[in-house]
Protein backbone atom coordinates (compact mmCIF):
# COMPACT_ATOMS: atom_id res chain seq x y z
CA UNK A 1 0.00 0.00 0.00
CA UNK A 2 1.57 3.40 -1.23
CA UNK A 3 1.00 5.98 2.24
CA UNK A 4 -1.05 8.87 1.41
CA UNK A 5 0.47 12.49 1.40
CA UNK A 6 -0.81 14.17 3.95
CA UNK A 7 -0.90 10.58 5.81
CA UNK A 8 -0.82 12.48 9.78
CA UNK A 9 -3.93 14.62 8.62
CA UNK A 10 -5.53 11.60 8.81
CA UNK A 11 -5.42 7.49 7.79
CA UNK A 12 -8.19 4.86 7.02
CA UNK A 13 -9.44 2.45 9.41
CA UNK A 14 -10.86 -1.30 8.78
CA UNK A 15 -8.90 -1.50 5.81
CA UNK A 16 -8.50 -5.05 5.63
CA UNK A 17 -12.68 -5.22 6.37
CA UNK A 18 -13.88 -2.67 3.57
CA UNK A 19 -11.72 -4.74 0.89
CA UNK A 20 -13.16 -7.97 1.77
CA UNK A 21 -16.82 -6.74 1.82
CA UNK A 22 -16.30 -4.89 -1.35
CA UNK A 23 -14.97 -7.99 -2.87
CA UNK A 24 -12.80 -5.86 -4.80
CA UNK A 25 -11.50 -7.50 -7.93
CA UNK A 26 -9.18 -5.94 -11.24
CA UNK A 27 -11.13 -3.75 -13.37
CA UNK A 28 -14.04 -3.29 -10.92
CA UNK A 29 -16.20 -0.45 -10.68
CA UNK A 30 -16.65 1.00 -7.29
CA UNK A 31 -17.54 4.06 -5.55
CA UNK A 32 -16.30 5.78 -2.36
CA UNK A 33 -19.40 7.83 -1.30
CA UNK A 34 -17.37 9.84 1.49
CA UNK A 35 -14.16 10.33 0.35
CA UNK A 36 -12.32 12.18 2.52
CA UNK A 37 -8.43 12.01 2.08
CA UNK A 38 -8.52 9.47 -0.40
CA UNK A 39 -7.42 6.69 1.83
CA UNK A 40 -9.77 4.22 1.23
CA UNK A 41 -10.18 5.11 -2.42
CA UNK A 42 -6.36 4.50 -2.94
CA UNK A 43 -6.92 0.71 -1.52
CA UNK A 44 -9.45 0.00 -3.24
CA UNK A 45 -7.89 1.10 -6.89
CA UNK A 46 -4.58 -0.88 -5.13
CA UNK A 47 -6.71 -3.66 -4.38
CA UNK A 48 -8.41 -3.97 -7.77
CA UNK A 49 -5.65 -3.01 -9.74
CA UNK A 50 -5.00 -3.70 -13.21
CA UNK A 51 -8.19 -1.39 -14.34
CA UNK A 52 -10.02 -0.71 -11.34
CA UNK A 53 -12.48 2.21 -11.83
CA UNK A 54 -13.49 5.02 -9.47
CA UNK A 55 -15.79 7.06 -8.65
CA UNK A 56 -15.03 9.36 -5.22
CA UNK A 57 -17.91 11.68 -3.56
CA UNK A 58 -17.64 14.14 -0.63
CA UNK A 59 -19.38 17.52 0.87
CA UNK A 60 -16.03 18.97 1.85
CA UNK A 61 -14.48 20.77 -1.56
CA UNK A 62 -11.13 20.69 0.68
CA UNK A 63 -11.20 16.67 1.06
CA UNK A 64 -12.07 16.69 -3.06
CA UNK A 65 -8.67 18.40 -3.30
CA UNK A 66 -6.52 16.86 -0.75
CA UNK A 67 -7.92 13.66 -2.29
CA UNK A 68 -6.73 14.88 -6.02
CA UNK A 69 -3.53 14.77 -4.94
CA UNK A 70 -3.14 11.80 -2.84
CA UNK A 71 -4.55 9.69 -5.69
CA UNK A 72 -2.24 11.01 -8.58
CA UNK A 73 -0.79 8.30 -10.53
CA UNK A 74 -3.40 5.70 -11.03
CA UNK A 75 -4.43 4.57 -14.30
CA UNK A 76 -7.67 3.11 -14.08
CA UNK A 77 -10.60 5.45 -14.25
CA UNK A 78 -10.84 8.21 -11.37
CA UNK A 79 -13.56 10.68 -11.12
CA UNK A 80 -13.71 12.96 -8.14
CA UNK A 81 -17.03 14.79 -7.16
CA UNK A 82 -17.70 17.72 -4.91
CA UNK A 83 -21.05 17.21 -4.33
CA UNK A 84 -23.34 15.29 -1.43
CA UNK A 85 -23.32 11.54 -1.43
CA UNK A 86 -27.19 11.89 -1.65
CA UNK A 87 -26.78 13.26 -5.11
CA UNK A 88 -25.15 9.40 -5.47
CA UNK A 89 -27.63 7.89 -8.39
CA UNK A 90 -27.69 11.90 -10.31
CA UNK A 91 -23.34 11.88 -10.43
CA UNK A 92 -22.73 7.59 -11.30
CA UNK A 93 -25.21 8.65 -14.54
CA UNK A 94 -24.05 11.76 -15.10
CA UNK A 95 -20.67 10.60 -15.62
CA UNK A 96 -21.88 7.10 -17.33
CA UNK A 97 -20.43 5.00 -14.49
CA UNK A 98 -22.88 2.67 -13.93
CA UNK A 99 -23.35 -0.64 -12.99
CA UNK A 100 -20.65 -0.38 -10.27
CA UNK A 101 -19.29 -3.59 -8.50
CA UNK A 102 -19.00 -1.60 -4.85
CA UNK A 103 -20.67 1.57 -2.42
CA UNK A 104 -18.74 2.84 0.58
CA UNK A 105 -20.16 5.11 2.94
CA UNK A 106 -17.61 5.40 5.83
CA UNK A 107 -20.28 7.75 7.60
CA UNK A 108 -19.62 10.15 10.50
CA UNK A 109 -16.94 13.03 10.76
CA UNK A 110 -13.41 12.33 10.33
CA UNK A 111 -10.51 13.13 12.33
CA UNK A 112 -9.14 15.66 9.57
CA UNK A 113 -12.14 17.46 9.66
CA UNK A 114 -11.79 17.37 13.29
CA UNK A 115 -8.34 19.00 13.29
CA UNK A 116 -9.41 22.31 11.08
CA UNK A 117 -10.09 24.59 13.71
CA UNK A 118 -11.44 27.22 11.55
CA UNK A 119 -14.41 24.94 10.92
CA UNK A 120 -15.75 24.57 14.34
CA UNK A 121 -16.09 20.64 14.65
CA UNK A 122 -13.97 20.47 17.64
CA UNK A 123 -14.71 22.26 21.26
CA UNK A 124 -10.67 22.19 22.06
CA UNK A 125 -9.80 25.25 20.09
CA UNK A 126 -11.47 28.07 19.78
CA UNK A 127 -13.14 28.91 16.45
CA UNK A 128 -16.51 30.38 14.82
CA UNK A 129 -19.33 27.87 15.40
CA UNK A 130 -19.59 26.82 11.44
CA UNK A 131 -19.32 22.86 11.31
CA UNK A 132 -20.32 22.79 7.51
CA UNK A 133 -18.96 20.42 5.38
CA UNK A 134 -19.44 22.40 2.62
CA UNK A 135 -19.36 26.43 2.75
CA UNK A 136 -21.68 26.03 0.06
CA UNK A 137 -23.79 25.17 2.82
CA UNK A 138 -25.46 28.01 3.65
CA UNK A 139 -27.03 27.14 7.58
CA UNK A 140 -24.22 27.67 9.98
CA UNK A 141 -24.38 25.93 13.67
CA UNK A 142 -24.35 29.74 15.15
CA UNK A 143 -27.52 30.20 13.07
CA UNK A 144 -29.13 26.95 14.38
CA UNK A 145 -27.78 27.69 18.16
CA UNK A 146 -29.01 31.59 18.21
CA UNK A 147 -32.25 31.34 15.56
CA UNK A 148 -33.63 28.04 16.20
CA UNK A 149 -36.31 27.64 19.34
CA UNK A 150 -35.44 25.12 22.39
CA UNK A 151 -37.59 22.67 21.12
CA UNK A 152 -36.11 22.61 17.68
CA UNK A 153 -32.76 22.82 19.31
CA UNK A 154 -33.62 19.87 21.62
CA UNK A 155 -34.99 17.94 19.08
CA UNK A 156 -31.98 18.06 16.41
CA UNK A 157 -29.78 16.85 19.46
CA UNK A 158 -32.19 14.19 20.46
CA UNK A 159 -32.35 12.87 17.19
CA UNK A 160 -28.94 13.47 15.56
CA UNK A 161 -26.56 13.10 19.01
CA UNK A 162 -29.50 10.55 20.54
CA UNK A 163 -28.38 12.53 23.59
CA UNK A 164 -30.66 11.71 26.96
CA UNK A 165 -30.18 15.20 28.29
CA UNK A 166 -31.16 17.18 24.81
CA UNK A 167 -33.60 19.29 26.42
CA UNK A 168 -31.42 20.41 29.34
CA UNK A 169 -28.80 20.98 26.97
CA UNK A 170 -31.22 23.12 24.49
CA UNK A 171 -32.02 25.08 27.61
CA UNK A 172 -28.83 25.86 28.59
CA UNK A 173 -28.17 27.26 24.75
CA UNK A 174 -31.09 29.67 24.73
CA UNK A 175 -30.18 30.92 28.01
CA UNK A 176 -26.16 31.89 26.83
CA UNK A 177 -27.16 32.90 23.93
CA UNK A 178 -25.55 34.60 21.55
CA UNK A 179 -23.15 32.08 21.27
CA UNK A 180 -20.48 32.90 18.20
CA UNK A 181 -18.10 30.42 19.02
CA UNK A 182 -16.90 26.79 20.25
CA UNK A 183 -14.99 28.19 23.13
CA UNK A 184 -18.50 30.04 24.54
CA UNK A 185 -20.89 27.05 23.19
CA UNK A 186 -19.04 24.53 24.89
CA UNK A 187 -18.83 25.47 28.43
CA UNK A 188 -22.95 26.25 27.71
CA UNK A 189 -23.16 22.31 27.25
CA UNK A 190 -21.06 21.17 30.36
CA UNK A 191 -23.53 23.42 32.26
CA UNK A 192 -26.56 21.47 31.43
Amino acid sequence: MSPLKNAGVHSPVLTDEVIECLAVEPGGRYIDCTLGAGGHARLILEAGAPGAMLLGIDADPHAVALARDNLTGFDGDLHLVNANFRELEETARGLTFVPVHGVLFDLGISSMQLAEDGRGFSFQTEAPLDMRFSPEQELTAADIVNGYDETEIANLIWEYGEERSSRRIAKAIVRDRPLQTTTELAPAIARA
